[in-house]
């Protein structure tokens, strides 16, 4: 409630301001009709430009209340959208050399280690929902595949290759959706997107029974489109669970991240597992940045993240799940703010999903969706979509949100830079990323992709 009159209380200022600029346009005839304009030279009379100093400040005078209008309704009601390029985050350029370059460098230097399978089984995000409109088709890489996804006229989301069997055209380049199958643009082939089948070819009397595009087993659940991934075409044995308080409205979406990390997909989720490296690594606060060269500095030792950690797989029926607990406490000065304490249950759900589920008495309820999606062998698309209480004001699950992206880019520049180890040296305080280890096994299976050689082509 507080947000819609804030929202209605924006909107009739921005009335207010373009009707009284209105007002000054109109009715100004004459300069000295305004006290700051009283002092004005006869010469405006003359030259027959009497009121155009006063059309001018109120041209200047709206254009900046518009702006600054429009910069707080982003701020306070507009959704959160970070989405960092690929060689943004992550990298140290020095000597001269752009981010886009020290990225590549790193790429072609960098030891990748004994690396298990590079895709595994299991559900990837492809898009948010909201990325995708009733009749759109986006062309997306997955899995090393280019896939077209589009929405149907019926408002069901589709996923099929790419690329069209009749002559290779691609499917999401210049195609268009028809009622509930997308059309290629080269031919006019049209493919059904809840089986693939070709129902229409308008130059021939009949269509081949084996005119078809491979279809992704997909869902649309939790405000992300997914498809189904496994090396052995085998159909989903387990699927992704639906968000109650998303499903009735009650949690709405409040902003996204999107990274690309250079890394094995395994490497992401396990720090989930590596419960050491919190204490370490996301210890200092949010203020001292994302660069580990400073995020030790003395300026910011005022503010001190507190975590206490614990991660443990799920059992039968849920082995594919596994939970981290979360107590957050934030310290400043040395002194703990019991207001600001947030407590966050990570569930994972497979290989590719986490359900980041947040507490707190005082910021209230809402959930992050982090999704891992391997877009080809070493490089993984990581997106964090949040959905907040509805009664909450959007600034709160904004600043958590944008809270959480600075700690997440802090672990963006270990992976892009570490190397795999199949085989870690451990103490006994490790012991969980053995078990974590072991537990992510189960979605790798005897045909798994393995990356059998280094690209050495794909810069950004």
């Amino acid at each position: 409630m507080e947000s819609c009159n804030l929202s209605l209380l924006i909107k009739v200022l921005a009335v207010i301001s373009i009707s009284l600029t209105a007002g000054l346009l109109l009715d100004v005839r004459d300069p000295s009709d305004l006290i700051f304009m009283s002092g004005y030279p006869e010469l405006w009379r003359k030259t027959g430009l009497a009121g155009a100093p006063a059309r001018a400040a109120a041209c200047i005078l709206v254009g900046v209340s518009l702006l600054a209008l429009g910069w707080l309704y982003r701020l306070l009601f507009a959704p959160l959208e970070l989405l960092r390029t690929p060689d943004e985050v992550g990298y140290i350029s020095e000597d001269g050399r752009s981010r886009a370059q020290a990225a590549n460098e790193v790429r072609r230097r960098r030891k990748t280690g004994e690396l298990p399978p590079i895709y595994p089984n299991g559900w990837f995000r492809v898009l948010d929902s909201h990325m995708l409109d009733r009749g759109e088709v986006k062309s997306v890489t997955v899995l090393g595949e280019q896939v077209a996804v589009f929405r149907g006229q019926d408002g069901k989301a589709h996923v099929v290759d790419a690329y069209c069997p009749h002559l290779g055209a691609n499917l999401a380049v210049g195609g268009r959706v028809v009622g509930g199958c997308i059309e290629c643009p080269f031919h006019g082939w049209q493919f059904r997107g809840e089986d693939g089948k070709c129902v229409h070819i308008p130059y021939a009397e009949k269509v081949p029974e084996f005119a078809k595009v491979r279809r992704w087993p997909s869902m649309e659940i939790n405000g992300l489109i997914l498809v189904w991934f496994h090396c052995d075409g085998l159909e989903p044995s387990w699927t992704i669970p639906e968000q109650e308080e998303i499903a009735r409205g009650q949690w709405v979406y409040r902003g996204r991240t999107e990274h690309f990390i250079n890394a094995h997909i395994e490497e992401i989720p396990e720090n989930a597992a590596d419960i050491a490296h919190l204490a370490h690594l996301h210890t200092p606060g949010i203020v001292s940045g994302v660069d580990l060269r400073y995020t030790n500095s003395k300026t910011w030792e005022f503010i001190r993240h507190d975590w206490k950690v614990e991660w443990e797989p799920e059992p039968e029926p849920n082995k594919h799940c596994s939970q981290m607990l979360v107590k957050h406490a934030l310290t400043v000065f040395g002194r703990h703010w019991p207001i600001l304490d947030v407590n966050v249950v990570a569930r994972q759900v497979g290989p590719g999903v986490v359900f980041l589920l947040f507490d707190s008495s005082f910021l209230g309820r809402g959930v992050i969706m982090h999704s891992v999606t391997p877009v080809e062998p070493l490089l993984q698309c990581v997106s964090h979509s949040i959905f907040y209480q509805g009664n909450i004001p959007p600034l709160v699950p904004k600043f958590i949100l944008r809270a959480e992206c600075i700690q997440f880019e802090r672990d963006v520049m270990i992976w892009n830079n570490k190397k795999y180890s199949s085989k870690p040296v451990l103490v006994k305080e490790d012991s969980a990323i053995q078990r974590h280890r072991r537990w992510y096994s189960q979605f790798y299976t005897e045909n798994s992709p393995r990356l059998r050689y280094q690209y050495d082509t794909l810069d950004f």
